[in-house]
């Protein structure tokens, strides 16, 4: 097929008429294996005179071929493609990748990635040479974009696959290195140069990530590299140009600079920052790097951290890491000896507001409570939570230094109980109220173990946590059912606080609040396994479980599934009147998260765990009645669907996706 024919196959591709866009693509399938036809594509893809739209079909289509047809995935497969048109779109694809605009351009960099992976260096030899010629050229972003993705390659490889790194890294390292400089002494730099330092980051990251290459073990070479990471670090985000929209902001150029040289010194300091995890050939290295670089960084990283305190701007990310450096440090005397003098203004000034409940949180939940709620348990969101990297921080700093910090600490929550206790209602501080309680739960272990805590335990839940269940602010109601659930387990000497706090969660079941509802879900399956007279729940269980499909029907989540399979599980065959009513309300939740599950295509997608979690506790339930084989003729036709459906490829991926 030529050229304009192909442009207008791929033009009716975008026909608002079905039959149309069907024949279309029936078009190119039919001549997608000819020869010539990717190359044709390409030059459709890189023809700035062509419409953007049949541009993008182009590219579209491209990625998919390749990603599809480049190497043959069986052993005897025949090759799919002429090598000669191979050939011409390696040469030209390194050419214009970068020259196209970023919709195009990410089409064409998932190309080059299923390229490089199939055929560097074997197939494509010429690779490197034409990364360094362009690094000394005027082609830099070019050579930095390709090299990304080559050194990507070798990321997560183990060692007997990483020998290609090495040769990488002393072919263009060095040139690296005086690119790096040049952009660093810039005056006033514009943000296409953060783009160039970002790429040279994410490109050392790539490097190092599992093993530290050998040529930049040389102190000298280290030295010239860290000089520049510090220099990043120390040096201020440029104010002009900065966009006031947060989302945007984040992700803005020199921002992700700042964020990338961090994860840099974070990986460098977890990989030599304690002795006594290092092989004897590189202890020597390990102590030069604790010696000239740790405490430079711990004091790069508290200066940055304070610009929160005086309330300035760092995005999310950006803290969670540096909190993390900050947590790694507490063990070790030297660098916990450097941050004793600024431990209580980094305690009480910076972490705990960091904990409280803040005008963002407010916004979620007013406007989107089911995304608040999604945040507030998915483990990719602790990954970016300042929160959540607060709360490890003060975990880590009372287990490790316990004895000079839990004390003051605790008093600084009773100072804030107490003042809450003495503000009338319209001048409490209810967000420090709610980061106090968060404390309290995130110290749970501690506190449990710890005199005289372990003591106080049961006075302070009834003072300061059970009347916030009838908080008039919603995030207080939720908070105390969440630290009543992380005490649950406490030996209550007073059996009628243990009932109060059991009542006050089922109430918080039918709260009007979505968040609190869904914390009394969780909270209950802690009370159901500490509960040591079933006869305390046994008359409400009825209701227990008609509030929890309710709430299943309005929230796909995997830990609300545990708290079911919990009350299955104490109550046994006492569940047997409620097992096909179980069974169906639990199929019908499992067909709800399939079909969310291969609408989003994403293997992480909460709809697949929960999909998986359903089926977890319809296992638990029929166990729960093995011995009443009467009850399986009923639930039979409701499950026979859900087995056939689970058997087929559909199904296998979605169990695969949920233990990803």
């Amino acid at each position: 097929m030529d050229l304009p024919s192909l442009a207008v196959i791929l033009q009716a591709a975008l026909s608002p008429n079905p039959d149309e866009r069907k024949a279309a693509e029936q078009s190119l399938n039919q001549f997608q294996h000819t020869p010539q036809h990717l190359v044709r594509l390409l030059q459709i893809i890189v023809d700035n005179n062509c419409d953007m739209a049949v541009r993008q079909v182009a590219s579209i289509h491209f990625k998919n071929f390749i990603a599809k047809n480049w190497s043959p995935h069986e052993p005897d497969e025949q090759q799919k493609i002429l090598q000669s048109d191979k050939d011409m779109v390696r040469d030209h694809i390194l050419v214009f990748v970068t020259q196209l605009p970023p919709l195009l351009r990410v089409q064409l960099g998932e190309c080059l990635k299923t390229i490089i992976h199939a055929d560097y260096p074997e197939q494509w030899p010429r690779l490197l040479d034409w990364v360094k010629h362009n690094l000394q050229d005027q082609q830099v972003y070019g050579a930095l974009y390709v090299l990304r993705i080559l050194a990507r390659k070798y990321e997560f490889k183990s060692d007997e696959e990483r020998s290609p790194v090495y040769h990488i890294v002393e072919e263009t390292f060095p040139h690296l290195l005086n690119i790096y400089n040049r952009l660093v002494q810039i005056p006033n730099p514009a943000l296409d140069v953060a783009d160039l330092i970002k790429l040279i980051c994410k490109i050392f990251w790539s490097s190092i990530y599992l093993e530290i290459p050998k040529q930049l073990l040389d102190p000298n070479v280290f030295n010239a590299w860290m000089i520049l990471f510090l220099n990043v670090l120390e040096r201020p985000v440029p104010l002009e140009g900065q966009p006031t929209d947060p989302e945007m902001r984040k992700t803005w150029g020199w921002w992700k600079v700042k964020k990338w040289t961090i994860h840099i010194l974070n990986r460098l300091y977890t990989r030599f920052g304690d002795l006594k995890l290092q092989n004897p050939e590189n202890k020597a290295f390990a102590q030069m790097f604790q010696k000239s670089y740790a405490g430079k960084i711990l004091e790069c990283h508290l200066n940055l951290l304070n610009v929160v305190r005086v309330g300035g701007y760092l995005p999310d990310r950006v803290i969670n890491l540096i909190l993390q450096y900050l947590s790694n440090s507490i063990s070790k005397n030297s660098m916990y000896s450097l941050l004793q003098s600024r431990l209580d203004t980094l305690l009480f000034e910076i972490v705990f507001p960091l904990m409280c409940f803040n005008d963002n949180d407010q916004k979620l939940w007013d406007e989107d409570p089911h995304e608040y709620v999604r945040k507030g348990y998915d483990i990719i969101e602790d990954l970016y939570s300042p929160r959540t990297a607060a709360m490890d921080f003060v975990s880590e700093l009372v287990r490790k230094r316990g004895k000079e910090n839990l004390q003051k600490f605790i008093q600084f929550i009773v100072e804030i109980f107490k003042s809450y206790d003495e503000a009338p209602g319209e001048y409490k501080p209810y967000r420090q109220k709610d980061g106090a309680l968060l404390a309290i739960g995130a110290l749970c272990d501690k506190l449990k173990q710890t005199e005289p805590y372990k003591s106080q335990l049961e006075p302070m839940l009834v003072q300061h946590v059970f009347p916030e269940f009838s908080s008039p602010v919603g995030h207080l109601r939720a908070k105390a059912a969440w630290v009543a659930g992380q005490y649950a387990h406490i030996n209550f000497s007073d059996q009628n606080n243990f009932r109060k706090a059991l009542q006050s969660v089922v109430s918080g079941m039918r709260d009007p609040e979505l968040p609190v509802r869904v914390d009394s879900v969780f909270a209950l399956r802690s009370f159901v396994e500490a509960c040591r007279d079933l006869n305390e729940i046994r008359p409400i269980l009825p209701q227990l479980l008609d509030e929890f499909f309710k709430l299943m029907n309005e929230v796909e989540n995997e830990d609300l599934v545990f708290t079911l399979e919990t009350i299955v599980d104490k109550f046994g065959e006492e569940m047997a009147p409620y097992a096909l009513g179980l069974c169906q309300n639990l199929a019908a939740a499992f067909w709800r998260c399939m079909n969310t599950a291969e609408a989003d295509e994403e293997v992480d997608d909460p709809g697949a765990l929960a999909a998986v979690g359903c089926l977890r506790a319809i296992s638990t339930i029929l166990e729960s009645v093995s011995r009443l084989p009467q009850l399986f003729v009923q639930i039979e036709p409701t499950l026979l669907p859900i087995m056939r459906r689970m058997l087929t490829s559909d199904g296998q991926d979605v169990t695969a996706a949920s233990l990803l």
